[in-house]
């Protein structure tokens, strides 16, 4: 029998030649990353261990990009343990601000994460980085202890859904649509400890921003982790980017999955995730009138450039609905520079939007745009749980940039069409 990319990762972090779902393995990492929510924790209990240095500290990278720049003391403590951590044990990689990014964001593009890689993360979208053919899962803090100091880490090899994607989208259907969807089907323990693999036709012609994207969301159905093969895309990506080698796998053809589903994206309409789960998915068309009070375009799900170039396109020479606050986040500094390069930056403010230095901010009810008893919000990000983003009697609704920049012109959740002057 043979293997899924996922298994094959895994097998040659473990030294074995084969593995299959339900086996229990030991695996060399090769990144363990943290952020300044989790990292402190994790700091702690490395430093309990009594050792003086990391396995690898070209390995080892850490963020603060959750409450940063420091909202209150809190904050600016919990940041200024990364720092010293960093600097004590001489961490090739860290990232503070003014340097740093959305952490999903900044790893791919500073080129620390690569094909074939195994990596943990004390954040649970670290799956984000199976965009690149890299099996990349959320772990918890004492995980992340472990594997600063061995470089190692244990798994249980997961099941896989394989999703193929075939025809051509719709306009204004991406990344965010098709997972989304996905969630809305299988539910958001549909695939509890496995590995979605999405491919077909559809994924060929999709760009590495909104694989990114639908890798981010794995996580939201449950899953261990989510994975595309590499293609001419990936490289293309990766070849600027890659600071060390890095191996390509692909799904043996003979490879056992739990369970194939196909798709055809022709018949996906843009979605939208009400509250108070990824998974209470609508089409745009079935919506109805829902007024907000605030947009929110980033995070590390939607705060690439291909995600602000599309908000841009809807929000020029436009003007935010008076009842709405719209706040744009990108990703990372080279992402804000190239949105100010391609006048996305202007365009916003001219809209009456707010354009802001990298930082996870409102995703997680943390910074810069926290609801109100009461208040709705169309966000980009990844999850709309109660009180995600505030008060607990407060609303989270999930969607594209697309969505989000109509929304916020016309002050309820709009279809982009609504706000496109070229759309026919």
């Amino acid at each position: 029998m043979g293997m899924t990319i996922s298994e094959k990762i895994l097998a040659a972090h473990a030294g074995k030649k084969y593995v299959e779902p339900g086996e229990l393995i030991n695996a060399k990492l090769d990144i363990v990353l943290g952020n300044d929510i989790t990292a402190p924790v994790a700091i702690k209990e490395f430093e309990n261990l009594g050792l003086n240095k990391v396995f690898d500290p070209d390995k080892v990278v850490l963020v603060p990009d959750h409450f940063t720049p420091n909202k209150d003391i809190k904050s600016a403590e919990q940041a200024k343990v990364l720092r010293e951590f960093a600097y004590k044990y001489n961490l090739t990689n860290y990232f503070e601000v003014g340097r740093m990014g959305i952490e999903h964001c900044l790893l791919p593009e500073q080129g620390l994460v690569l094909p074939g890689d195994l990596i943990i993360g004390a954040d649970s979208h670290t799956c984000t980085y199976g965009a690149l053919g890299a099996f990349a899962t959320g772990v918890g803090s004492t995980d992340m202890a472990a594997g600063m100091a061995t470089g190692e880490s244990w798994f249980r090899v997961p099941e896989t859904i394989k999703f193929v994607f075939y025809n051509k989208l719709k306009p204004y259907v991406g990344g965010k649509d098709l997972i989304l969807y996905v969630i809305g089907l299988i539910g958001v323990d549909g695939a509890r400890y496995m590995a979605m693999e999405f491919t077909g036709e559809t994924i060929k012609e999709l760009s590495m921003d909104s694989r990114f994207t639908m890798a981010n969301m794995a996580v939201e159905a449950g899953a261990k982790n989510g994975i595309f093969e590499q293609d001419e895309k990936t490289l293309a990506y990766i070849e600027k980017r890659a600071k060390r080698p890095y191996t390509l796998y692909q799904s043996d053809a003979n490879a056992n999955y739990d369970r194939i589903i196909e798709i055809d994206v022709s018949k996906i309409e843009p979605q939208v995730a009400f509250p108070h789960l990824p998974e209470n998915t609508r089409p745009i068309s079935r919506v109805g009138k829902v007024e907000i009070d605030q947009v929110v375009i980033g995070s590390c799900t939607n705060g690439r450039i291909e995600d602000l170039r599309i908000a841009a396109k809807l929000l020029k020479d436009k003007v935010v609905h008076p009842r709405v606050r719209l706040i744009v986040l990108p990703g990372t500094q080279e992402i804000y520079l190239q949105a100010v390069r391609e006048g996305i930056a202007e365009t916003v403010v001219q809209a009456g939007g707010v354009f802001s230095t990298p930082t996870c901010g409102p995703c997680l009810g943390g910074h810069m745009g926290i609801l109100a008893k009461g208040e709705r919000a169309v966000s980009t990000t990844n999850r709309n749980f109660v009180g995600r983003m505030g008060h607990p009697q407060s609303e989270v609704y999930l969607s594209s940039p697309a969505i989000a920049a109509a929304s916020a012109v016309l002050g309820r959740i709009a279809d982009p069409k609504e706000v496109d002057e070229d759309a026919v």
